[in-house]
């Protein structure tokens, strides 16, 4: 998967040093445009190790470090357990979000609140994720995280309208599969839209949280 990406004579080293530190299982699980990553084992626990492209210059991982730091007692996203540097790569391995992204996932009415509740926490820290309406940065399972914080920055949120703009307002895969399972009606889009500006007036969620109580 990573062949035209390190060679496998760093991979090997890589998976040495990681070794090194007790993880067990590595095995290559995905790429990202900045990042390669692989899946793992560390006591038990399912985890994933991002490491920097040889090919990207980009090195922000200590600072997507930070934040996942700064957040993590919120439950907003899975642990971190690790930053590193690996012969002049980044590396920064969390623990496994468990669950489907949400393009995939079955959602329920307790994960439209868990959304909610984490996105809102996000926003009153101040801290916008840049990256939500994408659709793969929510995971769904048992519970709801948000991950892959790279892109996010400490400016002007707007992470909670992102998420319900990306769930029930715009025409996209996820919003027609909502609508459809929820039967939503274009009164709960007007009132959607309302709660929102409401929100970004004043903060307060009470009307949004009765809203989606109504589903």
């Amino acid at each position: 998967m990573f062949d035209h990406l390190i060679s496998k004579a760093q991979l090997g080293r890589f998976y040495s040093h990681l070794k090194s530190l007790g993880f067990e299982e590595i095995r290559p699980y995905a790429k990202g445009t900045t990042s390669l990553i692989f899946g793992a084992r560390l006591d038990e626990k399912n985890v994933i190790i991002k490491l920097q492209r040889p090919d990207s210059p980009r090195q922000n991982f200590a600072r997507e470090a930070e934040i996942v730091r700064t957040i993590e007692p919120f439950g907003i996203t899975p642990p971190l357990i690790a930053y590193g540097v690996f012969e002049g790569l980044e590396y920064l391995i969390r623990e496994f979000a468990e669950g489907e992204i949400i393009f995939y996932a079955e959602l329920e009415k307790r994960h439209l609140f868990e959304i909610v509740e984490k996105t809102t926490l996000l926003d009153r820290l101040g801290l916008d994720h840049g990256q939500i309406q994408g659709g793969k940065h929510i995971i769904v399972g048992e519970r709801v995280y948000l991950i892959d914080f790279e892109k996010a920055n400490w400016r002007k949120p707007k992470n909670l309208t992102s998420a319900m703009a990306m769930i029930f307002l715009n025409d996209n895969y996820i919003s027609r599969r909502v609508r459809a399972k929820f039967g939503i009606t274009p009164d709960f889009l007007k009132g959607m839209r309302e709660e929102l500006r409401t929100y970004k007036k004043t903060g307060k969620l009470s009307g949004l949280l009765s809203l989606l109580s109504r589903l």
